[in-house]
Order: C-alpha cells, then sequence, then structure tokens
C-alpha cells in the first residue's frame, strides 16, 4: 500500500497518539485504530506496518465494509475451486497474501458474527482454512483494524464479539478528531494548498488571507482531515485572483437551486455547523422549561432526553442520520443515549 499522503501535524494530542503508534509498532501485536472519517487512520496502519521488523513484507488492506457479507470470509481466508458458485478455480484469500507482513482490516465493526468466529480462529491458533477446504493453512499475520465505532458498545448490543475484541485490543490508538487539534489546521491547510498550486502549475503560493484563515479555524471539520484537504483544494482551483486566497467554501453543494428536501443540510457559508436543531424547531415552545422538576439540571436534562427521542423519531431511529442532524459525532450520540436510557432504541 502505497501512500501520497503525510503524517502532519504538531498539537500534542496528535503527537501524543503517534508516540503511541510508534511504540506499539516495534511489538508483534495487534493494534487498534480507532478513530472518526476522515482522521487518518491508513495512515497510522502504515506507520505501524513501515516501523515494525516486518516492513520489507506485505501490507494487505481489506475495507471490511466494501463487501456484501457473502463474500467478505472469501476474501480473507480464499476459498477452493467449486466451492460456491461461480468458484471456478482456487484463489487465496487476504491471509496468504499477508503471509509473513501486515494485514489491515479496515472498518472492523461491519464484520459479520460469523467471520468474527473465523478471524478469532485464525488470530488466536495462526492458522486459516480456506472455503470448500478441510484443511488448515498456518499462517504469520500482524493484524491491525480500524473502526469509527466504539466496539465495547457493539459487545454490549451482541454484534461484536467480546472475545475476539479481547485478543485484538492489546493496543489501541485513538485518533483525535481536527476540531480537538485547531492548532494543526492552518499547517494542514498550507500543506495541501502548496501541493495543490504546484499540480495546478503555478508559479508561486500565495498562502491563506486571514479571511480564510479565521474560517476555517472556526469550522468544526465534521469529516475531519480528509475534508479540510477537499476544501482547501477546492479553494485553491477555484481562486483566480491576486494574492493570497480568501475564500473557502466548505459545502460544495451549495447552491440557491439544490433540491428541496434538504431541511438538515451543512451551512453554506464559512461557519462552524450548527449544534442545535435547525430554526423552526428552536422557535417550538421548550417542554421542560413549562412544566415538570424545578431543579434546573433535571429540567435542562428532560429537555436533552426530549430532544434526543424526537430527532430519532424523525431519522427513523437511524443513529447516524440523528447524530448528524444534532451536530454530534456518532459516538458523543451513543454516550447521550446510553444517559438518558435510550441506546435500546434503534439499537
Amino acid at each position: 500500500m502505497e501512500r501520497a499522503s503525510q503524517v502532519i501535524g504538531q498539537s500534542g494530542v496528535f503527537l501524543d497518539a503517534l508516540e503511541r503508534a510508534s511504540r506499539a509498532a516495534a511489538l508483534d501485536r495487534p493494534v487498534l485504530v480507532i478513530g472518526e472519517r476522515g482522521t487518518g487512520k491508513e495512515l497510522v496502519a502504515e506507520r505501524l506496518h513501515r516501523l515494525s521488523p516486518r516492513w520489507d513484507q506485505a501490507l494487505v488492506v481489506m475495507n471490511c465494509a466494501a463487501l456484501p457479507e457473502t463474500l467478505i470470509e472469501a476474501e480473507l481466508f480464499g476459498h477452493e475451486a467449486g466451492a460456491f458458485t461461480g468458484a471456478t478455480k482456487a484463489r487465496v484469500g487476504r491471509f496468504e497474501e499477508a503471509d509473513g507482513g501486515t494485514l489491515f482490516l479496515d472498518e472492523l465493526g461491519t464484520l459479520s458474527m460469523g467471520a468474527q468466529e473465523r478471524l478469532l480462529r485464525a488470530v488466536e491458533y495462526g492458522e486459516i482454512t480456506r472455503i470448500g477446504s478441510s484443511r488448515p493453512v498456518r499462517v504469520d499475520v500482524r493484524i491491525v483494524a480500524a473502526t469509527n465505532e466504539h466496539l465495547p458498545d457493539k459487545v454490549e448490543d451482541h454484534s461484536f464479539r467480546a472475545d475476539l475484541l479481547d485478543r485484538l485490543s492489546f493496543e489501541v490508538v485513538t485518533l483525535p478528531p481536527l476540531r480537538a487539534r485547531r492548532g494543526d489546521v492552518p499547517v494542514l491547510a498550507d500543506h495541501f494548498g502548496r501541493r495543490m498550486a504546484a499540480e495546478l502549475g503555478r508559479d508561486r503560493w500565495p498562502g491563506f488571507g486571514p479571511t480564510a484563515l479565521d474560517a476555517m479555524a472556526e469550522y468544526r471539520w465534521p469529516g475531519n482531515v480528509r475534508e479540510l484537504r477537499n476544501a482547501v483544494e477546492r479553494a485553491v482551483y477555484r481562486w483566480e485572483e491576486e494574492g493570497p486566497i480568501d475564500r473557502v467554501e466548505f459545502d460544495p453543494f451549495a447552491s440557491p437551486y439544490r433540491p428541496a428536501g434538504s431541511a438538515h443540510a451543512a451551512p453554506s457559508k464559512a461557519e462552524p455547523a450548527p449544534a442545535l436543531p435547525p430554526k423552526d424547531q428552536e422557535d417550538e415552545p421548550v417542554a421542560a422549561c413549562e412544566a415538570g422538576p424545578s431543579d434546573f439540571k433535571a429540567r435542562v436534562a428532560r429537555f436533552e432526553k426530549e430532544l434526543l427521542q424526537k430527532a430519532l423519531g424523525e431519522h427513523r431511529f437511524n443513529q447516524r442520520s440523528t447524530a448528524e442532524s444534532l451536530g454530534l459525532s456518532y459516538d458523543q450520540l451513543r454516550h447521550a443515549l446510553r444517559r438518558h436510557n435510550l441506546i435500546s432504541h434503534g439499537g
């Protein structure tokens, strides 16, 4: 796996995460990399491999969410000819491809329970069995896995095996979101901007003006570094004036002609995504302040619970859509639901 991107950052929380990954790299143990989308989990996985004694062997990547459930086990463990319809010849799986090296399992939380059971055996005993075969194959593979989900919650929901989580969590590296590393925003913006200007064949890099820098500093970056890169590159190629770039558009879908039904669309201006409900909901009477407990904290808690229940209902208990509509991360929503004993709704 070759990457053109670099791991860039100077904030303390980010450097702490990199240091933890660097220390774990030398040990031949599984590592879990946790982080929101766009935080650079694949880059950290590559770092774990390149700094390990296996650096000169294969680094094999598999996105567990990119394949239908019926094909995941065949991809992981391989299959013999005739094992299922369409299997005209034998094929090695990712484990055998990574023998002697590192296997990076992205989106680990999407694995089916069946695949988790077979993965557990591979981790526990160092052997796999191709589909359609009864002969086990020994493999020497170091596993690095990544997810943007809180796996202990999935264990509680009985959608992830506790024993597999125990095996894979020798070390857990949690990457901070970009909103927690504000000082890195101008550094990353300058890096991506210079690279885009060079790609466009421009003679010089004018940098960003104060308006653009202030806007980027205030924005919440729900898509983290990946979103920052897109916004910066878009700003560079659209800028046709002399002098520093002073306009960054965060929402590429912003348009007065956008399709209807965008009640929870992201703001088109250079401003943080609101953490509150839309304006029409803000204007509704707050039931928690009209009746019920007189204690301030209790009334706030009641309002929060009612807000969560209403948002869940509007989004048919889809927690990811609910979190996005409320301006929360998935983990933040899960913690709030658990705090109000609402975790059973929608899983």
